[in-house]
């Protein structure tokens, strides 16, 4: 039985990569920050196979206790300060998680290793907001990397580390340039997730307005189910490498309102939504796209739930989330 390590567990991607690991057979083992997280209950409940680790990614030595303990063939690292918004009021904070947790991550792994560097698979959550001011649209594995967030410039950090030490080490570390994933397990704070929310309960006549910022950036977004597989995928290759994971499609979050409410039968949304200045970033990264064709080639990965069937899934689990009183 393979084991795995999972920082971030407590997250979309965290759940579904468990889930997906647990289906093929591994002892699945999550690291959880905080005595008393409120997500732990959430984790125990929907996967309770799940051995869970007390540790933090800035303090190393919880780090290699978790190592210790669970012996894992692979460690995904996907904690993060994930919240880009959040990056500008807190961009210490999102350093020292982000960019010197995945060091610190890295670190830990190397020296549990010790003589055996490539013992264990490791995978970095990169993200598509390393690429900020794109130079050339889609954006590959080559691209230019101009980030436009701390929390972009932090996952950059983390990214060229990963290769560093692939290079430096010979360790077995692979880098996920992951797109703009969602799912009805998106938290809150999330552009996604507001309106997904926003337009259950506009349809259940328990709201009638929905405030965003920018309408017009353009993402592509894909669901993050399929995601974590491409994960799994990256870290069974004989040779260690990074890889775009994307759908190839770009939406404006226009779009994503429009599907939304149109998914309700409501085609007139635009007098439900109001802009506010105050979601505007302080420097915008206007259009995403990923060329995911290494990834297809290499890994043969390809995304299976599209735009729309991600959109309407989220409408529906906030309409039967808030019908059930949740």
């Amino acid at each position: 039985m393979p084991t795995a390590l999972i920082t971030g567990i407590t997250g979309q991607d965290g759940l579904y990569l468990a889930e997906l690991l647990l289906e093929k057979g591994y002892d699945v083992h999550g690291v959880i920050r905080g005595q008393n997280n409120p997500k732990r209950d959430l984790v125990e409940t929907l996967l309770p196979a799940v051995t869970l680790h007390a540790g933090d990614l800035t303090d190393m030595s919880s780090l290699i206790r978790a190592l210790r303990d669970s012996d894992p063939d692979e460690v995904y690292n996907l904690g993060a300060v994930s919240f880009v918004a959040y990056s500008w009021e807190n961009a210490a904070h999102t350093s020292d998680v982000t960019a010197k947790g995945a060091l610190t991550m890295l670190e830990a792994v190397r020296l549990h290793c010790a003589e055996d560097p490539g013992r264990v698979r490791f995978y970095q959550a990169s993200s598509s907001e390393m690429f900020g001011k794109v130079e050339e649209s889609p954006q590959h594995e080559r691209t230019l990397l101009w980030p436009r967030s701390p929390y972009g410039v932090s996952k950059v950090f983390g990214h060229h580390m990963t290769i560093n030490y692939r290079e430096s080490y010979g360790m077995h570390a692979s880098s996920g340039i992951l797109f703009n994933h969602e799912s009805p397990r998106r938290g809150p704070e999330f552009v996604t997730r507001k309106i997904s929310q926003a337009v259950a309960a506009i349809h259940l006549g328990r709201a009638d307005e929905l405030v965003l910022g920018n309408l017009d950036a353009r993402r592509d977004w894909g669901f993050a189910g399929d995601y974590v597989e491409a994960m799994w995928l990256m870290l069974q290759q004989d040779e260690p490498d990074d890889y775009v994971i994307a759908t190839g499609e770009a939406h404006s979050v226009r779009d994503f309102v429009a599907a939304a409410f149109g998914h309700v039968g409501i085609t007139d949304w635009e007098g439900f939504v109001r802009q506010d200045p105050r979601f505007l970033r302080p420097a915008e990264v206007d259009r995403l796209v990923g060329d995911a064709s290494k990834a297809r080639e290499v890994l043969g990965w390809k995304p299976r739930v599209g735009f729309h069937e991600l959109v309407a899934m989220m409408v529906d689990a906030d309409i039967a989330a808030l019908e059930a009183g949740w």
